[in-house]
């Protein structure tokens, strides 16, 4: 427990260094007008957030896990697996959760006014993983504490999960191209950036796709995977009504659901 935070804010600072290195090395050649005028309202949503769940759930997701151990709580203890076979039956649990998760954000309309804050970024790089309203991380964070109780889910599991997905978000909202082999081979396995974004895409068809954080499979499994965007690698990025400068404000991305 006391090496969480350490461990979870040192992968993140290093994988937030390495792809802001690799936009420069292997750039997604795109206009980006803004660039980083975004970054203030994007790392302020995940500051905020980051203090919110501190506050109002102390214990959060490694917390549950800690507590359900204790006490033999959830499928997993049930089951009697051994902790070579739960820890990544759990981390693939969790992605399964956080891909599901996603698509019920886009479909239940008070949710998507939620999320939609973080469609709203009319550019894509690293700091866009970051873009989440306070409340929808709060309620991730709740979710993701009753899925840890339900499956009796290990400490090691939780944390290796918070660091991958930290880490696969990072990597697949960066403004980088990989070469086509790269993109090809990564992509069986990974969510990759070009993958995501067509998610990102304006377009509600290819919004409404390319749901995965992490494991590509999902969007393979249920039907939700798109090869590419109508528009290639010309794909306009975000929503149409809140591209202005201004919207980008920590202020205004705060009330933004509520518009």
């Amino acid at each position: 427990m006391h090496d969480e935070v350490p461990i979870r804010l040192g992968v993140f600072l290093g994988v937030l260094s390495l792809m802001m290195l690799l936009e420069r090395l292997l750039p997604w050649r795109q206009p980006r007008p803004l660039a980083w005028r975004r970054w203030p309202g994007n790392v302020g949503l995940a500051f905020v957030g980051t203090i919110l769940v501190r506050a109002a759930l102390p214990v959060a997701a490694m917390g549950t896990a800690l507590w359900a151990e204790a006490r033999g709580l959830g499928l997993l203890p049930a089951l009697g697996l051994p902790g070579w076979l739960s820890v990544p039956l759990a981390v693939i649990a969790f992605d399964l959760l956080v891909y599901l998760q996603h698509r019920v954000f886009h479909a239940v309309p008070l949710l998507w006014r939620l999320h939609r804050v973080h469609h709203a970024d009319p550019e894509m790089d690293a700091t866009s993983a970051l873009r989440f309203h306070p409340l929808e991380i709060l309620l991730s964070m709740l979710l993701k504490m009753g899925a840890v109780l339900a499956l009796g889910a290990p400490p090691a599991a939780v944390l290796i999960f918070e660091v991958l997905l930290n880490a696969t978000a990072l990597f697949n909202h960066a403004a980088i191209r990989l070469p086509p082999a790269w993109e090809r081979g990564l992509r069986q396995v990974l969510v990759t950036p070009a993958m995501h974004r067509i998610h990102h895409s304006e377009e509600p068809v290819e919004t409404n796709s390319c749901f995965g954080f992490c494991l590509s499979v999902w969007d393979r499994i249920f039907g939700t995977d798109r090869a590419a965007a109508a528009a290639g690698e010309h794909i306009r990025i975000g929503l149409s009504n809140w591209r202005a400068a201004g919207w980008q404000r920590l202020d205004r991305l705060l009330l933004l659901p509520f518009r």
